[in-house]
């Protein structure tokens, strides 16, 4: 899970975990912060083992699946989870956990339709042969499976690659909630006219890619098109992927917070 420019695994700002905690935690019998364990290769491998496959079928006949952490009860709402330029990987599932933990069905969906990347390159390759058809049937599949699997409400939830098609699935699908973090947010005012779900970003002040002029202008085509009142935006002094822990730009504190305001997010407009 890491970032559009950079993915350095021997960070040492990277949250660590002693032996003996390790042991405990895959044992079941300790509970760590969620940036500790997407850190652990092993920890994350071991959570996202605790969830299921599950299938589903496009309006285009295609089938595709997702990792389902389901909740306690089993009329709470669903998030859908949308992953990065990875693929579907054990720090998504392990997101997914977290979302679960907090009460709420969590699906992390699969555009990449098993493929994971391991290389930058790879990365961009996954994502140059996505087809926007394919992923917006694949993802409007998603909504109709979650609409019938729960209360009825639904999220997205989406990190950089993901966070463009949070906001994709706010534009094209019938939701309550869409959640961006730092993904590309470059719809025009006409497009916008279809939103009807609250939005909530998080940015980088620091970011060179997902930068504050490309969300100044999304911002303006938001008020252009009389939807100013459905985002609310936060920023952050830090750079693309601050919230990744596995990332070289990971900020810890910045990271809490966003997650603190995600989930107060989703309960205000999901419950």
């Amino acid at each position: 899970m890491c970032d559009l420019e950079n993915c350095d695994t021997n960070d040492l700002s990277r949250p660590s975990v002693s032996p003996t905690d390790r042991r405990l935690f895959l044992a079941g019998a300790l509970a760590l912060p969620l940036a500790t364990i997407l850190a652990n290769v092993d920890l994350a491998e071991a959570q996202a083992t605790k969830g299921v496959s599950i299938n589903q079928t496009t309006a285009d006949g295609r089938t595709v699946s997702a990792y389902f952490a389901e909740a306690d009860k089993k009329d709470a709402p669903v998030v859908i989870l949308i992953h990065e330029w990875w693929g579907l990987n054990d720090n998504i599932k392990t997101m997914a956990e977290d979302i679960r933990a907090k009460g709420f069905h969590a699906i992390a969906i699969d555009l990449f339709n098993g493929s994971v990347a391991s290389n930058r390159d790879e990365a961009k390759t996954q994502t140059k042969t996505v087809k926007a058809s394919e992923a917006n049937a694949t993802i409007a599949a998603w909504v109709d499976w979650a609409k019938a699997n729960g209360n009825g409400k639904v999220a997205t939830l989406g990190w950089c690659f993901g966070g463009g098609w949070s906001l994709s699935a706010a534009l094209n699908t019938k939701l309550d909630a869409a959640v961006i973090y730092y993904g590309r947010v470059t719809a025009n005012a006409d497009s916008l006219q279809k939103l009807n779900a609250p939005l909530l970003g998080h940015f980088g002040t620091l970011d060179k890619s997902i930068n504050p002029e490309m969300v100044g202008t999304f911002q303006k085509n938001l008020a252009q098109a009389g939807k100013s009142d459905l985002m609310t935006t936060h920023w952050y002094t830090a750079g693309h992927a601050f919230a990744n822990p596995t990332g070289g730009r990971y900020d810890e504190d910045d990271a809490a917070l966003a997650w603190a305001r995600t989930h107060t997010f989703l309960a205000a407009h999901l419950r």
